[in-house]
């Protein structure tokens, strides 16, 4: 198997929701399994909150997510975006518009100064995400 990188998104509470919300944005397999299932909960109320979960969506994309019980910190702020980044007009902005649907848009999708159509957002579960759609057949795309 080769090395992959794959961000792991942490939520209180919403990480089954938000899951199957991107799930719905980039379609694939997703599985998701619960702290009592993984026989990890130390409160009742930890059964049905999500230990793992993750999507395996189109064209590679790979998420997973967890739920961190109420013991357990949840650091909020980070210095970390996600980025897509294809040709593939149609489908970037598909995206870019359900990944904003309840969320906030930073920077609407418009051209860029390096040639591409380029948008910022922050989804309904305060995931930050850019999106980049790059000319066919241009550098970097």
């Amino acid at each position: 198997m080769a090395t992959a990188l794959a961000p792991h998104l942490g939520f209180r509470g919403t990480a089954r929701e938000a899951m199957a919300f991107y799930q719905g944005i980039f379609g694939g397999r997703l599985t998701v399994a619960t702290f009592a299932e993984f026989r990890a909960s130390t409160d009742p109320a930890e059964d049905d909150l999500v230990m793992h979960a993750e999507l395996f969506g189109a064209n590679g994309i790979h998420l997973m997510a967890a739920d961190a019980p109420a013991r357990v910190e949840l650091p909020t702020g980070s210095a970390i975006t996600l980025s897509l980044a294809g040709e593939d007009e149609a489908e970037l902005r598909a995206a870019f518009e359900r990944l904003a649907e309840g969320g906030t848009v930073a920077m609407p999708l418009a051209p860029s100064a390096w040639g591409a159509v380029f948008g910022m957002c922050t989804d309904r579960f305060g995931v930050g995400w850019m999106v980049n759609i790059a000319a066919p057949g241009a550098a970097g795309a």
